[in-house]
């Protein structure tokens, strides 16, 4: 039986993907690809155009989805504008723009372009899914997984056996990129302390807390995340 590309084995991942557990009171949680049913034509669309092979990649884990993010694309670190401008994927009616995003794409187009970026790394996260809080007045703000311990309890095995299923799509386990230096960083490594996932995290400051705090100073966070991808290209 020949074996699937790495695009059709990300696109069972989420055309799956599902949390069945209990959470939190006031935590609700945020899968596009139920959600939003033009998510999934458009993540297909993504994954067939850069990962229809069976090349190795390096994992880069983020914290989980967020609303303008992934939340409305399907695709983790990229908003309607770099997937229309950049990808040449046009999502209808919708336009989201997410800071982590532009950071992210100006790192790809450092490194080469999409087509280069792509062929070597596949985003991820701890918690493939996002969550929200709901406010007083009905509202909901983006929820981290690390946010109480009681999420990140509710949710710990669903992350862990999600972790596991993505590294069968052919991941180079030597190292994983983690987004967040802080708490996302710390719990991952805590976690391959346990699992053995990778053989090395390489934490890097999360692309939002470039963009928010450190926007003048960006070129020396692009040379450095150009730097730790250099150290395992081999």
């Amino acid at each position: 039986m020949k074996k699937q590309t790495f695009a059709e084995q990300v696109i069972a991942f989420n055309r799956h993907l599902q949390y069945n557990g209990s959470l939190p009171p006031g935590i609700r949680i945020m899968n596009p690809f139920r959600e939003q049913p033009q998510v999934m034509d458009i993540m297909q669309q993504f994954y067939r155009k850069y990962y229809s092979d069976q090349h190795p990649r390096r994992m880069i884990m983020g914290i989980n989805p967020g609303r303008l993010g992934s939340g409305a694309t399907g695709i983790p670190f990229t908003d309607t504008k770099r997937l229309a401008e950049v990808v040449g994927i046009h999502i209808e009616g919708l336009k989201t723009h997410e800071p982590s995003s532009v950071f992210v794409y100006d790192v790809i187009a450092a490194y080469g372009g999409p087509e280069a970026f792509y062929r070597d790394f596949y985003f991820a996260s701890v918690s493939p899914l996002g969550f929200t809080s709901v406010q007083a007045d009905g509202s909901e703000i983006n929820y981290n997984y690390y946010d109480s311990k009681a999420l990140t309890n509710a949710v710990y095995e669903f992350m862990v056996s999600s972790i596991r299923q993505q590294l069968e799509f052919g991941i180079d386990t030597r190292v994983c990129y983690c987004f967040g230096t802080g708490k996302n960083a710390a719990f991952l490594s805590k976690l391959n302390e346990q699992e053995r996932f990778f053989d090395k995290i390489v934490p890097l400051e999360h692309p939002r807390y470039v963009m928010q705090y450190k926007l003048k100073r960006k070129q020396e966070y692009i040379d450095k995340y150009l730097e730790a991808f250099e150290a395992y290209s081999s």
